[in-house]
């Protein structure tokens, strides 16, 4: 949305909102003030009016503002709404029982992915990742497994707005050898993330597709690089794949044969 399109008032709104959920503990008017260069009194209107419809909450204690539960009941509301999760669940919860590792749901939204189901499996593993957060797409096999089956136009986009950092040294950080790399996950049908996002971490994802054969998701085993070895890789393929198209399925996409 162009700038001169859009509702000052609304965007200071939002703008405070974001800034309030990235502070555990709340922020008080004039630190708001500070951090978006909006005065104090207009920072306190729009607090006041958030607070009356409940996206923000006013510690008692400390007048620290922070966010109210208004956004997680609307957050309910849309995880709710969400076919996916429902239909993709009982698979989700077979490959973290055939597999013990981490297995992630995600979904692609401006350029990003967005973790929208998490399964912990029974050995230890700590990840980055949790369910609302966003990951680049990049250097996530998931991201990779989506970006593979996206128009070549929207990929060149996306890289264009939003980079290749490197997140380690394994990334792919050129345009031709990830645009390279994608032409193999589609061949292949799977993407791996071979240590390029968190060091230590290996992941293989597959991508899902909905009823109209449009990719719509993702679904990865993640585990350690000493157990994600390549004999195990190569044995979770086919795990993956029959995975992804059972998935795909119940969101009613046509298996075509091979």
């Amino acid at each position: 949305m162009e700038r001169e399109n859009m509702v000052k008032s609304v965007s200071r709104a939002l703008d405070i909102i974001t800034l309030v959920s990235l502070k555990k503990g709340g922020l008080g008017v004039t630190e708001i003030a500070n951090q978006i260069d909006i005065n104090k009194s207009s920072v306190y209107r729009i607090l006041s009016t958030l607070v009356k419809y409940g996206y923000i909450e006013q510690d008692e204690d400390t007048a620290r503002y922070k966010l109210g539960y208004k956004l997680l009941e609307i957050s309910s509301k849309l995880l709710e709404s969400i076919d996916l999760r429902v239909e993709a669940k009982p698979f989700l919860l077979q490959l973290e029982k055939e597999t013990n590792e981490v297995i992630h749901l995600v979904v692609y939204d401006q350029g990003e992915v967005v973790y929208i189901e998490k399964l912990e499996g029974n050995e230890t593993l700590r990840m980055h990742s949790k369910v609302g957060k966003r990951a680049s797409v990049h250097c996530t096999s998931v991201g990779k497994a989506i970006l593979a089956y996206l128009p070549t136009s929207i990929v060149l986009d996306i890289l264009e707005r939003k980079g290749l950092a490197m997140q380690t040294d394994k990334t792919i950080t050129t345009k031709d050898d990830f645009i390279e790399e994608l032409a193999k996950v589609k061949q292949m049908g799977y993407a791996l993330d071979l240590e390029e996002n968190e060091y230590g971490i290996t992941c293989i994802a597959v991508p899902i597709f909905d009823h109209l054969g449009k990719v719509v998701a993702a679904v990865s085993v993640s585990g350690p690089t000493l157990r994600m070895t390549e004999e195990r890789l190569t044995h979770l393929q086919s795990l993956m794949l029959h995975t992804g198209k059972q998935i795909s399925a119940r969101l009613g996409y046509e298996l075509r044969s091979s």
